[in-house]
């Protein structure tokens, strides 16, 4: 179908930003900093390459994911700790902050709760900024890697993807059947990982991440959390995933407990105001 006479007309309209974020509630990140500088270790949990496993964090506590032995990415779940069914929502934090998420910008939770539930407060990967593919890193535009998808594009039934590996960590911790720690497995936050779209056909795709021991992404938790963290399979995500082709290293998740009183004046944000009538009288 060829092009009508006015097509370069309308690809020159300008965009509009969908969700104008200048009125968010901001973290008090001057806080979160001092209460941070005098915080001691609580707990720590190691994650075996290509397997997930749990770990929770009090509100008001810090939690890091570090690189320790070689690049490695991670896919991140968040849940609130007393309720399931409050989730982390990729696709709504991805209309608030954008496709990749940097320090200061928060993951936010699932309708109709939609508050924060985690801020980021350190990223020693912060300089990489949007290289000249597009890439960058920690990313809320990828699902996780899945068997699904996988039987779908190649056949087989490999066990050992994100899907998989944090469907075995929730019931692990939950003592759920399989079947009902699935379901609320949901779509992450990719740690590490260095994504983006081609400019050609507008594909995702990964590149090899950024990421070295030593590097980290930190966390202040909102509200009381249960997080699982699965060692993806793909490793530093420069060739493949949902295999066992690539090399693959474990992940580190630490948490931090701030001193007694570090944080007067900080609350837990309360659910969402809307009244939930949707048009009703109620």
């Amino acid at each position: 179908m060829s092009e009508p006479q006015d097509a370069a007309a309308r690809r020159a309209v300008p965009p509009v930003i969908c969700y104008p974020n200048d009125t968010l509630p901001q973290p008090d990140m001057a806080l979160y900093a001092a209460a941070r500088a005098g915080a001691v270790k609580a707990g720590e949990v190691r994650i075996d390459p290509r397997d997930a496993a749990a770990f929770r964090v009090e509100a008001g506590q810090f939690f890091r994911i570090s690189s320790i032995e070689g690049p490695q990415v991670g896919d991140l779940n968040l849940w609130n700790a007393g309720d399931l069914t409050e989730r982390f929502y990729s696709g709504k934090t991805r209309a608030l902050h954008g496709t990749h998420l940097a320090r200061g910008e928060r993951m936010w939770s699932s309708l109709p709760s939609l508050r924060p539930m985690a801020t980021i407060t350190a990223d020693t990967l912060g300089w990489y900024g949007i290289d000249r593919f597009g890439g960058s890193v920690h990313d809320v535009i990828g699902t996780r890697c899945d068997p699904y998808t996988g039987n779908l594009l190649a056949g087989g039934q490999y066990h050992h993807c994100c899907h998989s590996n944090l469907t075995r960590a929730l019931a692990d911790e939950t003592g759920l059947p399989l079947h009902e720690a699935e379901s609320h497995v949901h779509d992450v936050l990719n740690v590490f990982m260095c994504t983006g779209f081609t400019r050609d056909t507008g594909q995702y795709f990964m590149k090899a991440s950024p990421v070295r021991p030593g590097d980290y992404l930190e966390f202040f938790a909102e509200i009381d959390l249960l997080g699982a963290l699965s060692a993806c399979p793909g490793g530093d995500c420069s060739a493949q995933h949902s295999s066992d082709a690539a090399s693959c290293h474990p992940l580190l998740v630490e948490v931090f407990a701030p001193a007694p009183g570090a944080l007067e004046g900080w609350h837990s944000p309360a659910l969402n105001g809307y009244d939930r009538s949707h048009g009703r009288e109620i």
